[in-house]
C-alpha cells in the first residue's frame, strides 16, 4: 500500500512539472536548413562588411542579421503568401536561427526599412553582384555561360510618376508598361536576372522602370557584368546567353564579348531559312529527338554562326496546333462567305472590295469569287412594262485549301535558329550551342520562384520605389539560398549513393527544395522549464529528416539538436 502511495505521489509531481506554464514551444520547421545555408554562404558577414552599423548609436542588430531575417521570412512560407514583419518571428526560435541574445521584437518594421534604405544607398546591383561572385567562386558554382532574362513585377498602391532617368537621377520609375503578368491596369517594375551553372545560381540582378525595354536592358547588363568580371581574376570569361529580344542589340553592340541568342522569327532571312525543304540541310542527329545544322551568316554585317535546330517533339506539337488552326480558319471563312453571299451590293466594285476584305487574313486557304447581277423592282407584284428597275450585285465564293502554303508553314514547325559570334567550334561546338541555350529555362524558373504565391513580391506594397528595389534584391538573395541548398543536397545524395522519398513516396536523388521544406513541416522546439533549469528539445524528427539535416553541416545539426 505504501508503494502505491509513493507511485501516486511521483505521478502527481510529474503532472505538476509538465503543466502548460512549464512548457513553451516554437515553430522550427525548415527554417534551420535556411539558417544553416545562410551561415554556409557567409551572407551575414559579407553584408556586414559592406553595410556596417554603429553599436554606439544603439544598433542591436547588424545589417547582415536584418537581411538574414528577411531571407528567413521570404523562404519561411511554402503554402502561404508572404507577409512582412513583425508577426513572422513571433513564434520562431530567433536565438537559434539568428544568434544568441536576439529576440523577435528586435526585428521591427522601422529597423528593416532602414536596412532596405542602406541596401539601396550602397547599390542593389553592386551589393548583390559582389556577394554572388564571392559565393560563386568559393563554392565553384560559376558555369561557362550567363543566362539573362527579364520579367515584370506588378505593384499595388498609388505611386507618383518619377522623373525621367538621367545621369543625376538613377531612381526607377514605378509606371505602366508592357505587362508580362497580363495586368496592364497595374503599375510595375522590370527585373533583369542572370543565372549560371548547374545550380541555376543567380549572379546578376537589376531593377528597372516599368516601361524599360528588354532589348536595351539585357545587353547593357551583359556589358556591365563583363566589365565587372574583367576585374576579377577568378571569374570566367562568360558566354552571355539571351532570348530573341537580345539578338538585335548583340548585333549592334560594340562590346567585345561572346554571346548566344535566338534569332527572331521576324527577320526575313531566318524566316526563309527555317522554311526550306529538309534535304536543303546537312543534319546532325542528337539525342531526345533533336537535329542541328550549322550555317555561316553575316546578318547585320557581323560574322556569326547560325544553328538551325529541329525538334521532333516540338514538330509534333506545333503540327497538331497547325491542323487545328486550319480547321478553325475553314469554319470561320465558311460562315463569312455565307453571310457575304446573302448581302446585296449596289455596284460590282463594292462587292469585290467586300470579298477582298473577307479574305485578307487568310493563311491556309484561298477564295475564288463570282459576281452575279440581279434586277430589283421598286414595287411588289408583277412589274409593269415601263416600271423602273435597279441592279443588285451578289458575290459567291469557293473556298479552297492551299496545300503548298500549308506545306511551307509545316516545314517551319519545330525549327528555330540560334546565333553566336563565337566562330571557333573548338571553343563552342554546335551541339553545345543548343545545350547552353536550353539553360535559359533555368533563369525563367528563377522568375517563377520569385513571383510565386510563396513570395507575393509581385504585389509589394512599399511606398518608396527605392525600398521596392532593395526588397527585390533581398528576394533574389532568397533565390540564391534556395538554389544553393537544392544543388548542395542533390550533390550530397549522389556522392553518398543515398536518396530521399519524393511526393509519391518513391526514392529520388533529385528532390526539389520546396518538397524538402514541406517534409520539415511540424518540427517544433520545446522549452521544458523546471525551476532554474530549461531543457530544449526538438520533436517530430524522423530518420530521413535527420539524414537531410546532417547534409547541411554542423550548424544545422546544432539548430535541430543533433550535436
Amino acid at each position: 500500500m505504501m508503494l502505491a502511495v509513493s507511485l501516486f505521489d511521483g505521478w502527481r509531481d510529474m503532472t505538476e512539472f509538465l503543466s502548460a506554464k512549464h512548457i513553451d514551444g516554437k515553430v522550427l520547421d525548415h527554417l534551420g536548413l535556411i539558417a544553416a545555408t545562410i551561415e554556409r554562404l557567409e551572407l551575414v558577414d559579407k553584408i556586414d562588411v559592406r553595410l556596417p552599423v554603429s553599436a554606439n548609436k544603439g544598433a542591436r542588430v547588424s545589417m547582415g542579421k536584418r537581411v538574414a531575417s528577411m531571407i528567413l521570412n521570404g523562404l519561411g512560407f511554402i503554402d502561404d503568401r508572404l507577409y512582412m514583419f513583425p508577426e513572422f518571428l513571433r513564434n520562431k526560435p530567433v536565438d537559434r536561427l539568428l544568434g544568441k541574445g536576439l529576440r523577435a521584437e528586435h526585428f521591427n518594421d522601422d529597423m528593416l526599412g532602414r536596412a532596405l534604405d542602406a541596401i539601396y544607398e550602397y547599390g542593389t546591383t553592386k551589393l548583390f553582384t559582389e556577394i554572388a561572385f564571392d559565393v560563386g567562386i568559393k563554392e565553384g558554382l560559376l558555369g561557362r555561360s550567363a543566362h539573362f532574362d527579364t520579367t515584370t513585377l506588378s505593384v499595388y498602391g498609388v505611386y507618383e510618376e518619377e522623373e525621367p532617368v538621367s545621369l543625376t537621377n538613377n531612381k526607377i520609375s514605378i509606371t505602366h508598361g508592357f505587362s508580362k503578368a497580363h495586368r496592364p491596369d497595374l503599375k510595375q517594375m522590370v527585373v533583369n536576372l542572370a543565372t549560371t551553372g548547374a545550380a541555376c545560381f543567380p549572379v546578376w540582378m537589376e531593377a528597372h522602370s516599368g516601361n524599360a525595354s528588354d532589348k536595351k536592358v539585357m545587353i547593357e547588363a551583359a556589358e556591365k557584368m563583363q566589365n565587372f568580371c574583367q576585374k576579377l581574376k577568378e571569374a570566367p570569361d562568360f558566354l552571355y546567353v539571351g532570348d530573341s529580344a537580345m539578338y538585335e542589340s548583340c548585333i549592334k553592340s560594340d562590346a567585345e564579348m561572346k554571346w548566344l541568342s535566338r534569332v527572331p522569327e521576324t527577320i526575313n532571312l531566318a524566316k526563309d531559312l527555317v522554311r526550306l525543304n529538309d534535304d536543303a540541310f546537312i543534319w546532325k542527329e542528337l539525342e531526345n529527338g533533336y537535329k542541328i545544322c550549322s550555317v555561316e551568316s553575316a546578318y547585320g554585317k557581323i560574322k556569326q554562326r547560325w544553328l538551325v535546330v529541329h525538334s521532333e517533339q516540338a514538330f509534333a506539337r506545333e503540327s497538331k496546333t497547325l491542323d487545328k488552326n486550319i480547321v478553325c480558319e475553314n469554319t470561320a471563312m465558311t460562315k463569312t462567305l455565307w453571310h457575304l453571299q446573302n448581302q446585296a451590293f449596289k455596284c460590282e466594285d463594292d462587292a469585290r472590295d467586300a470579298g477582298k476584305i473577307a479574305v485578307k487574313k487568310l493563311k491556309y486557304h484561298s477564295v475564288e469569287f463570282d459576281i452575279s447581277v440581279v434586277p430589283k423592282h421598286h414595287q411588289k407584284g408583277r412589274p409593269k412594262k415601263d416600271a423602273k428597275t435597279a441592279l443588285q450585285y451578289f458575290i459567291t465564293g469557293t473556298l479552297t485549301r492551299e496545300e503548298d502554303k500549308i506545306a511551307i508553314c509545316r516545314r517551319a514547325k519545330g525549327r528555330f535558329i540560334l546565333a553566336t559570334n563565337e566562330l571557333d567550334k573548338s571553343t563552342l561546338q554546335d551541339e553545345d550551342m543548343l545545350y547552353e541555350y536550353k539553360g535559359q529555362a533555368k533563369t525563367e524558373s528563377g522568375f517563377r520562384f520569385i513571383k510565386g504565391n510563396a513570395f507575393e513580391v509581385s504585389s509589394v506594397f512599399l511606398k518608396k520605389p527605392e525600398r521596392i528595389e532593395a526588397l527585390v534584391m533581398v528576394m533574389t538573395l532568397c533565390l540564391m539560398v534556395y538554389s544553393f541548398a537544392q544543388h548542395h543536397l542533390r550533390v550530397a545524395l549522389i556522392k553518398a549513393n543515398e536518396n530521399v522519398p519524393n511526393q509519391l513516396k518513391k526514392p529520388t536523388q533529385n528532390p526539389s527544395m520546396a518538397w524538402i521544406y514541406r517534409m520539415f513541416h511540424g518540427i517544433q522546439l520545446l522549452y521544458i522549464k523546471q525551476k532554474s533549469i530549461v531543457q530544449e528539445l526538438v520533436i517530430n524528427l524522423t530518420e530521413v529528416l535527420e539524414r537531410i539535416i546532417r547534409y547541411f553541416g554542423k550548424h544545422a545539426e546544432h539548430i535541430y539538436g543533433l550535436s
